[in-house]
């Protein structure tokens, strides 16, 4: 994550994940979820805020997920249920669930039917948010698999040379496992920028970079600054002259495999609430998986010592950023805004629950 975007470690108050595990549990179970459910759900969010995903953590999307419980939009007592079921094949209706807590059975069943079947999908329909994509990809590895998955995310994003938004934010997440190196996992949205991104660079007092937004008449804002009050995201690429049109077509491949699929409309027409998409390809089905780690580990350190551009120090590949944030925030805490500890702080006041966080 670029540096404009995190807390200055000057302001940012350091908590222990276990004790924001423990806090987001608390507010789950408080609206209504069982102990099972909250703590799938504060499983993602800590895996994100642990990972440096932040725009994935809690401090932004804590402040949906209650809105969302407590407004009725978010079951928190959903039972999910399969409603095409073959070998291979499963779709399965989320009743109205977070999807952050159901996407680890459905990636898990993906997982297991793969073992049989070399290869599996799992879909769900009329689910809630889900988190990152990196976290329900990242499952498969402890079956020696290669995971992917995606979902169809907010309607924000313009197509290129638009000006409404027809196309959702829409991350696509891939992990492949490793023997010695820290495995491949790689998540990003099909637009310019993660939305949820321009929400951290908010609190913090951010600037956009040119081609991540466009005005509200589709115009592609190309210098840098504020965001402005009214705008639309970019497809990945920011511009049809540096790429927009992959970022786009992308961006519609999420809607036609999460959306289309599951039989609920794509893009403006979807008929419900998310979608997502979970793969799972067993590597023992395709080459001996010994021989697939110690390929990868080749090909990974190599993407290491790649000799650096100048102006540069190292070449990194997706993973590798998390891999370090895990290392260090494990030890010393997740750095969060003052801002957020605050939110919290009133959230639990007004839940009658005992905030453990500094204030």
């Amino acid at each position: 994550m670029l540096e404009r975007f995190k807390v200055p470690e000057s302001q940012a108050i350091r908590v222990p994940p276990d004790t924001m595990r423990g806090v987001v549990e608390s507010i789950f179970t408080t609206l209504g979820m069982s102990d099972d459910d909250a703590a799938k759900c504060a499983d993602v969010l800590i895996y994100a805020d642990v990972r440096g995903i932040d725009s994935h953590g809690v401090s932004n999307m804590m402040r949906a997920y209650v809105a969302g419980l407590k407004g009725g939009y978010i079951n928190p007592k959903a039972a999910m249920k399969r409603t095409s079921d073959f070998p291979a094949a499963v779709s399965v209706d989320g009743d109205g669930g977070l999807g952050l807590g159901q996407g680890r059975e459905l990636m898990e069943l993906a997982c297991e039917r793969a073992k049989t079947n070399g290869v599996a999908v799992v879909t769900a329909y009329n689910s809630g948010h889900y988190g990152p994509s990196a976290y329900h990809a990242h499952l498969a590895l402890a079956h020696d698999m290669i995971g992917v998955s995606m979902t169809a995310g907010g309607l924000q994003v313009a197509p290129t040379q638009g000006a409404e938004p027809l196309l959702g934010l829409n991350p696509i997440g891939i992990a492949a496992p490793s023997r010695k190196e820290p495995p491949f996992i790689f998540d990003a949205s099909m637009s310019s920028v993660a939305g949820n991104k321009i929400s951290l660079l908010k609190r913090v007092g951010g600037d956009a970079l040119p081609g991540w937004i466009a005005a509200a008449d589709g115009t592609p804002i190309m210098s840098e600054g504020p965001v402005p009050d009214r705008f639309l995201m970019l497809p990945l690429g920011g511009t049809r002259e540096i790429g927009s049109h992959k970022g786009f077509g992308l961006s519609m491949l999420v809607e036609v495999l999460c959306s289309a699929l599951t039989g609920t409309g794509a893009g403006p027409h979807r008929r419900q609430r998310s979608a997502h998409y979970f793969m799972a390809y067993n590597v023992a089905a395709f080459t001996d998986i010994d021989t697939f780690k110690d390929d990868m580990d080749a090909y990974l350190r190599s993407i290491l010592d790649c000799k650096p551009a100048p102006g540069e120090t190292r070449v990194v590949y997706p993973g590798i950023p998390e891999h370090e944030a895990e290392i260090d925030r494990s030890a010393n805490g997740i750095p969060y805004h003052p801002e957020v500890i605050e939110w919290f702080n009133g959230v639990m006041g007004e839940l009658g629950i005992e905030s453990p966080l500094a204030g």
